[in-house]
């Protein structure tokens, strides 16, 4: 079976270059003993062949906007162009998500709704924790609006973060309030909400409208609420699966040991993700 990868980053390695320099002067970071940075790859080439051997058909690249909490300027700006390399050349293996800067509301609304008319973007991607405001901030309100009017979800991530900033801004119960006053917005909660797990679950199961990333942990990591849920009646149709760069292969392989149902394990790796971003 062909996975869909939901989660991932520019990783070339002139933008990972820019990424290493803007990181001088940051707080220490945990994401380098955690799980060795983010990847980087001598070409786009060398990483579809890696997705080749995972047997990955399709991988989601985030346009991620991650501001600094401690020196309050944007210092992962990744750009429209850095995602289109991708998904110009390799339309059928890579897939654009748009970003959104809360600080720069309307030049934001223009551009995602560029990607996602004229560029064949399926969506945007969130990462707020630097921007130290809620998710359910008044600033994420025009966003979730222009979402549900281009039709495309909006994924965040929710839970703790790794980079040096304040983690409640990504509470995963931020959502319910956000699905209360969205009904017909499609709301993306990734890297599980750890170590809000629970909390992701309950507005999962409250609103049909609210999906579960399941990505930026290995899957033997993950917590057995989650596993239980995935292999619901009610889980299985709103969880789908994302790397946010860890191994393609060993990942793939932690899933299969799972002990997923094999109609479970399809809409998990694949078919859910098909749907909700209308591939």
């Amino acid at each position: 079976m062909q996975a869909i990868d939901f989660m991932y980053y520019v990783a070339t390695k002139e933008f990972m270059a820019q990424w290493d320099k803007a990181k001088e002067g940051e707080l220490l970071c945990r994401m380098e003993r955690a799980i060795g940075g983010l990847p980087r790859y001598e070409s786009i080439e060398k990483m579809l062949g890696l997705m080749d051997e995972a047997q990955v058909e399709k991988v989601f690249i985030t346009q991620c906007k991650m501001w600094s909490y401690w020196n309050q300027w944007m210092y992962m700006d990744t750009q429209l162009a850095d995602v289109l390399q991708y998904t110009e050349k390799y339309p059928k293996r890579f897939v654009g998500l748009a970003g959104y800067n809360p600080f720069r509301i309307k030049d934001s609304l223009t551009e995602i709704e560029m990607a996602v008319k004229e560029q064949g973007f399926k969506g945007v991607y969130v990462h707020i924790y630097g921007f130290n405001i809620p998710l359910n901030d008044s600033k994420m309100y025009p966003l979730y609006a222009k979402c549900v009017e281009l039709d495309v979800p909006v994924s965040m991530q929710v839970g703790h973060v790794l980079e040096s900033m304040p983690s409640d801004c990504g509470r995963p119960i931020y959502l319910d309030r956000i699905a209360c006053d969205f009904p017909d917005l499609k709301i993306i909660g990734a890297h599980t909400g750890w170590p809000w797990v629970e909390e992701l679950l309950s507005v999962a199961y409250k609103w049909d409208n609210v999906y579960v990333g399941v990505d930026a942990w290995m899957p033997k990591y993950l917590k057995p609420e989650l596993i239980q849920f995935i292999n619901s009646r009610m889980g299985q149709d709103r969880c789908i699966w994302g790397t946010n760069g860890l191994p393609w292969k060993e990942s793939l392989k932690q899933i299969d040991e799972l002990g997923l149902k094999d109609s479970v394990k399809s809409k998990l790796l694949r078919e859910n993700a098909v749907q909700l971003f209308k591939l």
